[in-house]
């Protein structure tokens, strides 16, 4: 049999398949737009008790994002994807070095936004071609709860660290979805595998998690250095060490990355050299213009130059390192009361030391 006559005589589902693997996804999987049924009553508790912090977008639209059919009544089937950026190193290699700054691994290559949105644009195209019928892409821009639909697809659970699991990239997965009018063959849900492990409850080192499942983002350093624009609460900067952009340590210590293999990873991710481990010192004295020429195309720049300043005065009072009060000096004056505030108090941390 000719290869392309074979190629015809597989499902759409297993083409869709092959078309995704092609363009870059490591996985991908489809649920039934009812597959995640608990997840407005869970994202509504999860609200009320105020976990979601200044994400005041997370309680807009609260009644879409918890279910496909309320984003889009016509919606039959969630194609959901994940590509990896599974890191060819430790990262938490930087823990107690002391002068440099820690960025999250998902944050050191090009904005997922945009390499994730490209590909499944693309697979959307092939599908339309396929089979015509309307559908939708998302990528993290729209009320969509991913991981609980990603988990009704099969693609992993949830774990305790609320972020997905996957039996065969880790933790390390970038998520995307289409919705489509389509009737697609589901593949059925993932059952949790986290057991009694309670790693990455134990390795946050600002006690995010008031129970397996739930994150607080008010003590979250993910949110604390990227989504809150105002002071971080002085009990949690201690915590915060030298993250200047996210953390993953609750991703990191997972049992199941020994199964994540980087060179799954999409190319796209791999690391700046200069985002792997920057100096604590050149970051305080970054200005604007400074701040967009290092991180642009990456997605450090939605969080402009004052909360990286922000955050490096933080890692600077974390340091230990008396020769940073030189750079953080000229901060006490700075346009922003925050930053001016963080060096403040950075500067106090580190004069006994002096």
């Amino acid at each position: 049999m000719p290869v392309e006559t074979e190629t015809l005589a597989l499902s759409l589902e297993e083409r869709l398949k092959q078309e995704a693997a092609r363009l870059g996804f490591a996985a991908c999987r489809i649920a039934p737009a009812d597959a995640a049924p608990l997840a407005a009553t869970r994202l509504r508790q999860w609200l009320d008790a105020g976990h979601h912090g200044d994400m005041l977008w997370m309680e807009d639209r609260a009644d879409q994002r918890g279910s496909p059919q309320e984003l889009w009544p016509a919606v039959r089937s969630v194609i959901m994807l994940g590509m990896s950026y599974a890191p060819g190193h430790d990262p938490l290699a930087l823990a107690d070095v002391g002068d440099r700054a820690r960025i999250s691994v998902y944050a050191q290559g090009k904005d997922y936004h945009d390499v994730v949105k490209k590909a499944l644009k693309a697979l959307a195209r092939w599908l339309v071609d396929q089979q015509p019928a309307s559908l939708k892409v998302f990528v993290d821009t729209a009320p969509v709860m991913e991981k609980p639909l990603a988990q009704g697809a099969g693609l992993g659970w949830q774990g305790k660290h609320s972020n997905l699991v996957s039996r065969d990239h880790g933790s390390w997965l970038f998520l995307g979805a289409i919705y489509t009018e389509l009737a697609l063959v589901p593949d059925g849900p993932e059952r949790d595998h986290c057991g009694s492990c309670s790693a990455c409850l134990d390795a946050c080192p600002t006690d995010a998690f008031p129970s397996p499942y739930v994150v607080d983002a008010r003590r979250c350093i993910s949110y604390l250095t990227i989504e809150h624009k105002g002071p971080i609460p002085h009990d949690l900067r201690a915590g915060i060490g030298n993250r200047v952009y996210g953390c993953d340590d609750c991703l990191a210590v997972c049992p199941w990355n020994k199964f994540a293999q980087s060179a799954a990873a999409n190319r796209a991710f791999v690391g700046r050299a200069e985002l792997a481990a920057p100096e604590i010192g050149d970051l305080l004295a970054l200005d604007d213009a400074g701040f967009r020429e290092i991180f642009s195309g990456s997605p450090i720049k939605r969080i402009g130059r004052n909360r990286m300043v922000r955050n490096a005065a933080v890692a600077a009072g974390n340091s230990g390192d008396p020769r940073l009060i030189a750079r953080l000096q000229p901060l006490l004056v700075d346009e922003d009361p925050v930053v001016a505030e963080a060096a403040g108090w950075a500067i106090d941390r580190l004069t006994p030391a002096a």
